[in-house]
């Protein structure tokens, strides 16, 4: 009797122990935990490029108001395909790879580079903003926090968003300083971030050393936290060997080809966004050394790696333009990079 009720003991504590450790990791990876609820999609989306630096707490944030509604949480894709002839509308042109209006131009070119196992297969967005226009950023259901996720197609059709790519996945992590659309939502250095500017222009920095109370003193508008940078001063970086982003769990280097997302700046108000396909017959991905090669050989004087892998998506004028995981298939991230319409 006694040893029967060893070893029921025995298999309640070891059930009971199990129970934890999956809650524990579901809590952590899995379930939603919103922090600040932001302004709508059609507020966000009219922010101005320099808008107010401001800190959101949680509950409240002068950004903000604690009872926006949350926007729709359906992923389905927005994945309307526009016609091949041009189509204008007042000041506006457009057409299947181009659009151009009074505050912005953007170009967006498919290229492939070798041949077999070794095809590469990229799309390279060409965008120059005009009358003080500026980067925009938005978050999944309009919500910061963790766990928190849609499709990049989704995120960017609720905001009106004529371009998009995916962002750093904040969600992911716990550190790491973010600032968007002026407001500061995280302030954990951890590594090697991205800063855009105000005046248009962007550079990586080193969030333990450069406080995000300087950041936005500055006239940053948007940080990410993932990196590594990829080009600084016009020169191409080399050394990535054995890059890690973050120690959660899962994590691995990053350096091997891979899909990629990145941005880069060629000039004040002239960016490169790139978003390389990989992990299928028509794409192996790129390694962190090809992805700066390659942003140097456009032209950036700065650019920085962003979350890749199978979030790497490209959203132009209703459509997906990329082949996200290989499968045509989005996978949802905790935030986009967009241009609105």
């Amino acid at each position: 009797m006694k040893r029967k009720t060893k070893i029921a003991v025995t298999v309640v504590l070891v059930l009971a122990t199990l129970g934890t450790v999956t809650y524990k990791l579901a809590d952590r990876y899995l379930i939603e935990h919103v922090e600040v609820r932001v302004a709508s999609a059609q507020t966000t989306s009219n922010l101005p490029a320099g808008s107010n630096g401001t800190t959101a707490s949680n509950g409240s944030t002068s950004a903000s108001a604690n009872d926006t509604s949350t926007a729709s949480t359906t992923d389905s894709s927005a994945a309307s395909t526009s016609g091949s002839a041009t189509a204008s509308s007042g000041s506006v042109q457009s057409d299947d790879w181009n659009y151009e209006s009074d505050n912005e131009k953007i170009g967006i070119q498919k290229a492939q580079k070798g041949s077999g196992d070794d095809l590469i297969t990229y799309f390279v967005a060409d965008v120059v903003l005009k009358n003080g226009a500026g980067i925009q950023t938005a978050f999944a259901k309009d919500a910061f926090g963790t766990n928190i996720t849609q499709n990049t197609s989704t995120i960017a059709a609720n905001h009106g968003a004529v371009f998009a790519i995916n962002g750093d996945y904040y969600g992911f992590r716990n550190d790491g300083v973010v600032i968007r659309n002026g407001t500061l939502y995280r302030d954990e250095p951890a590594r090697e971030g991205l800063a855009l500017l105000s005046n248009g222009t962007m550079k990586s920095y080193d969030e333990e050393e450069e406080s995000s109370s300087d950041l936005l003193a500055e006239g940053v508008t948007n940080t990410f936290s993932f990196g590594p940078a990829l080009v600084q001063n016009g020169v191409a970086a080399d050394n990535f060997d054995n890059v890690k982003i973050d120690t959660n769990f899962g994590n691995r280097t990053i350096d091997s080809a891979n899909p990629r997302t990145g941005i880069g700046m060629i000039a004040p108000n002239h960016y490169a966004f790139v978003v390389v396909d990989g992990r299928s017959s028509e794409s192996r991905g790129m390694t962190l050394n090809e992805f700066a090669d390659l942003f140097a050989e456009l032209g950036a004087t700065e650019a920085y790696n962003l979350d890749g892998g199978g979030s790497s998506t490209m959203y132009f004028m209703g459509r997906v333009v990329n082949n996200p995981q290989g499968k045509e298939k989005e996978r949802g991230v905790s935030d986009i990079i967009y241009l609105p319409e």
